[in-house]
Formats: C-alpha cells, sequence, structure tokens
C-alpha cells in the first residue's frame, strides 16, 4: 500500500477546508486536502460572506474575485415582504447597495454577495496555486489511528479504487456534519438539535425578474395568514434562484404549488434541484481529542439564517491555521493548540443560539388576514420596524465584525476589561481577546494587511525593546510598527498593543511589562 508524509491533514474540501489549506499553505506548511467528491458545486447553500471573511479573503488575495463573481456593485440589497411577487409590497427594508455604501469606516472590505457556486472555485483556485497545498479531489478518508506523535490516515481513491496511507503531524476534520472524522472521535452534540426541516427549490427563470413591479432586492419574503412561510434569493442577479421553504421536511409532491404561491401567476422556469435539510442547533462538547481537530459543520451546526453558518468556519480555519503553523514551528507552546477549542467553541455557542434566533424571529411575524386593506399593511410595518431595529438579525453583522475571544486563555486582560461584553453592543477595540482595529495606513493599505504570518506590535512612542527581545530569544516571528498617526494612535487606545497573526490583541499596555518574557509566553501559549 502506497503511502506518505505531510505535516497536516485536511479531511473536506468545502469552504472551511479550502480556508484551512491557504492559511497554511501561505504560512509554508506542507498540507494536503481530501475531499470525496469531485469538487463541482452545482447548488449554492450560502449566498454571503461576511465582512470578517472578506477581511480574510482580501490577505489571501482573492478579495477582488468575490467582489466581481456575482451581482454588481449597485444591485439592490433591500429586504422585501409581499403576499406574493405579484401581489401586494407589505414592507420593504431599504438597505443600501454596495456602491451606495462606500467605504466603511471601520473594515477595507464589507460582506459581499457570493453564492457558494462562486465562492468555492475562487478558493480551491487559490488553493491550487500555493506550492505547499496537494488538493486530492475524489479521495475518501476511510479511517485513522493517532499516537503522541502523530495521525495515520486510511485513503481511497474513488476513481481507481487504489488505497493509500497518509502520516500527518495533525489531522482536521472539515468534513462536516456527519464526516468520519468527528464520528470516529466519538465526540457528541449538544444543542437544541432539529429546529426545522426545509427544503430548497433551486431553479433558473430568466423572466421571473419582469413578472413582477417590485425591482430587484437580496431577499423576498412571501407573509401570508399565517406569517412568513419561506424566502427567494436571486442568486446570480440575472435566472438562478433559491426558494427557501422553512417548514417542509420532505420533497414536495408537487413542487410547482410552491413556486406559484411565491410568484402569484404562472412563470416559465426549470428546476435545477430540491433539497430537504435539517436546520440545525448544535455545538460539539469538544473540538480536540489529540492530535485531531474539527471545524467548520463537522463542529457546529446552526440555521443559515443571518448568515452566520460559513462566517463561523472560516473564523475557525484562521483561528487553527496559525496556530498549527507556530506550534509546527516550535515558537507555539504546549497550550496554544488547546486554545483553539477553548475560544472557538465559545464562539460557536453565542452564534448557533443567535441563529435559532434570528430563525425564530422570522417565522414569528404575524400572518396578514386583511393585507388588501391600508390600516393592516401600516399595522405590519410599525411591528417589522420596530422588531427589525432590535433583532438579533439586526446586530448579526456585528456580532460577526466584533465577537471577543474574552475567555481566551492567550490574551491578557487587565483588571479594568469588561470580563465578559456583550457581544451586540461591541465596536472597534483593542481590549485583549478584540480584533485589531482597521485604519488607513496609506491609500488602499490597511492595518490588517500588515497581519501576514508573524506576531505585530504597535509602538505609539514607548520602549519596546524588552517585548521584541524576549520574542527573538523564542524565536516568535514579531514586526514593530509605529504609526506616526495621531488618529491611529487614538484609534488604538495604548501605546503598545500586540496582535496576533490572526488580526486579534493578544496584549495591551502604556509601556512594556516588568516581565515581558512572561507576556510573549502566555500569548504563545506556553
Amino acid at each position: 500500500m502506497a503511502s506518505e508524509t505531510v505535516s497536516v491533514l485536511i479531511a473536506g474540501g468545502g469552504p472551511v477546508g479550502l480556508a484551512l489549506a491557504v492559511e497554511l499553505g501561505l504560512r509554508g506548511v506542507d498540507c494536503v486536502l481530501l475531499e470525496k467528491r469531485d469538487g463541482v458545486i452545482s447548488v449554492p447553500k450560502m449566498s454571503q460572506v461576511s465582512s470578517r471573511n472578506m477581511e480574510s479573503c482580501r490577505r489571501w488575495g482573492i478579495a477582488e474575485d468575490i467582489k466581481n463573481a456575482a451581482w454588481s456593485a449597485d444591485f439592490p440589497m433591500d429586504f422585501l415582504y409581499v403576499t406574493n411577487l405579484t401581489g401586494h409590497e407589505i414592507a420593504r427594508l431599504k438597505v443600501p447597495s454596495y456602491a451606495e455604501r462606500g467605504e466603511i469606516k471601520t473594515t477595507p472590505e464589507g460582506a459581499r454577495h457570493c453564492p457558494q457556486t462562486y465562492f468555492d472555485p475562487i478558493l480551491s483556485k487559490r488553493a491550487a496555486g500555493i506550492e505547499a497545498v496537494s488538493l486530492r479531489y475524489n479521495c475518501r478518508l476511510d479511517g485513522f489511528t493517532q499516537n503522541e506523535d502523530g495521525v495515520t490516515a486510511q485513503i481511497t481513491d474513488t476513481e481507481s479504487g487504489a488505497n493509500r496511507t497518509i502520516s500527518a503531524q495533525y489531522l482536521v476534520g472539515c468534513d462536516g456534519p456527519d464526516g468520519v472524522v468527528r464520528k470516529a472521535l466519538g465526540i457528541q452534540l449538544g444543542g437544541e438539535g432539529v429546529i426545522a426541516n426545509s427544503t430548497n427549490i433551486f431553479f433558473k427563470s430568466p423572466g421571473l425578474a419582469a413578472l413582477h413591479d417590485k425591482g430587484w432586492a437580496r431577499f423576498y419574503r412571501p407573509i401570508d395568514e399565517n406569517g412568513c412561510w419561506g424566502e427567494l434569493i436571486p442568486i446570480d442577479g440575472d435566472e438562478l434562484w433559491r426558494l427557501t421553504i422553512f417548514h417542509e421536511d420532505e420533497i414536495p409532491e408537487n413542487p410547482d404549488v410552491y413556486l406559484k404561491r411565491m410568484a402569484g401567476a404562472e412563470f416559465d422556469y426549470e428546476i435545477q434541484s430540491i433539497l430537504p435539510w435539517e436546520r440545525r442547533d448544535y455545538v460539539a462538547d469538544s473540538y480536540r481529542l489529540g492530535r485531531v481537530f474539527i471545524a467548520g459543520d463537522a463542529a457546529h451546526q446552526c440555521s443559515p439564517t443571518g448568515g452566520y453558518g460559513m462566517h463561523t468556519g472560516l473564523v475557525e480555519a484562521v483561528n487553527l491555521g496559525w496556530k498549527l503553523w507556530a506550534s509546527l514551528a516550535g515558537c507555539g507552546g504546549p497550550g496554544l493548540l488547546d486554545s483553539y477549542q477553548t475560544e472557538c467553541r465559545a464562539l460557536a455557542l453565542y452564534i448557533v443560539a443567535n441563529a435559532t434566533i434570528a430563525f425564530e424571529e422570522i417565522t414569528g411575524l404575524p400572518g396578514l388576514a386583511g393585507v388588501d386593506t391600508d390600516a393592516a399593511v401600516r399595522s405590519f410595518n410599525t411591528y417589522l420596524q420596530e422588531s427589525s431595529d432590535n433583532s438579533v438579525s439586526a446586530v448579526a453583522e456585528r456580532v460577526k465584525s466584533y465577537f471577543s475571544y474574552w475567555n481566551s486563555p492567550i490574551c491578557l486582560r487587565s483588571d479594568a476589561d469588561d470580563p465578559e461584553p456583550d457581544p451586540t453592543l461591541l465596536s472597534p477595540s483593542t481590549v485583549p481577546g478584540s480584533p485589531a482595529p482597521h485604519a488607513w495606513l496609506a491609500p488602499g493599505k490597511s492595518t490588517l494587511d500588515l497581519f501576514q504570518g508573524q506576531f505585530t506590535l504597535f509602538n505609539f512612542g514607548a520602549d519596546a525593546g524588552p517585548l521584541l527581545a524576549a520574542a527573538a530569544l523564542r524565536d516568535v516571528p514579531m514586526q514593530l510598527i509605529a504609526p506616526d498617526d495621531a488618529d491611529i494612535a487614538g484609534l488604538y487606545e495604548r501605546k503598545l498593543v500586540l496582535v496576533r497573526p490572526d488580526a486579534f490583541v493578544a496584549w495591551r499596555g502604556d509601556e512594556c511589562p516588568a516581565d515581558a518574557g512572561a507576556v510573549i509566553d502566555q500569548v504563545r501559549g506556553a
């Protein structure tokens, strides 16, 4: 049986596995990614890349590809509530298009519409172009064993039937909710379980947009006397659409009934697929056992409401990626990899719970028995506006952008810092555990562009020597940045701010600590 050796083996070639491969490859870590399918995405399960994920894509060099993949910058982003497309417009929540939105003060990259049919190929192409990365499609992980020295995996090429073994220092399971890795580890799932059985109807209809007078929108949500029963998304802004039925636990005997119910009239279409799926609320009890880790849907599953799913998986890939690199490079301590579970599982618990609440908010919208009366429409609009201003959905992007690793064992908070901040109230900050704030250093160059594979120490007028010396003594790569900018100094709040390779603040102070070595040891997990 053929065999080979690699530093990191990744099981699963979806967006999380591909992101981890890119993250590792760009740091020079050799890795093999296994995907049992051919890698072709025919049905998009996600449609938007969050601002936080776009910042990662910017660092990976693919942000512009994502921006140009599907919708134009001036495509309408409204949320439209209707009886059906050709019926009454009940309410419209105005959202600026990407062009109208313009530059965002707190990030160099805002969220972007990029369905999985576009996103995965962009990420796959980037990974394939990195010398340290080997993508193996049509290769199945059959099982693995591990000991204190590494992992040995059994692999089958599903096209040739050939078997082989791969020895790796670490294995990461990004192979989804029913994948091999989590089950083999015996890790259980906690949470509410299945909160709804839904169905996606993916179809092509070049004439649907011209069927009605509502114009384009990001979401069309049909409301009847029982409330909101589904949502329609224009996938490519032209002819591809996805209708999600919130409560439908099997393939409809006559899907045409739902399409006519959504449109309010007959129209021409070609169904591409019908996919029943479970809307879940799960978080794994553990993210690691020995040298094996899980990430993405293998570690947590949530309702896609609010766009939390892939967002959280990519955050995990970035978090784990630098920690694997540091551990392999010898500058990471024994506690560094343990911090992956501590930080990311807390994030997942919060995200999954909020995704469930967001779904319940939409399906809990009141029905409209008298929609043809002005009073009924005004009443619904008032309810929608009041609930939207305070809803979980309304704060989703804030949570995704500013969530803090408040419980991190490798970030040093002071006694004055909030021990457990409210994620819905967070804003740009350098409190340790927070994402480092964005500011423009020069036209087109953000502070976030500095974080390319090392620790970064911002110095706004203090003696940084002891920290730099302590890092050098421990072979921790660290760059010193001293922006001569009062606005950036004010934004960063302290004279010295130490940022991790994943762009999260590890420590801050107005002078070097008395024991600089102890600070460096803690932030590197030693």
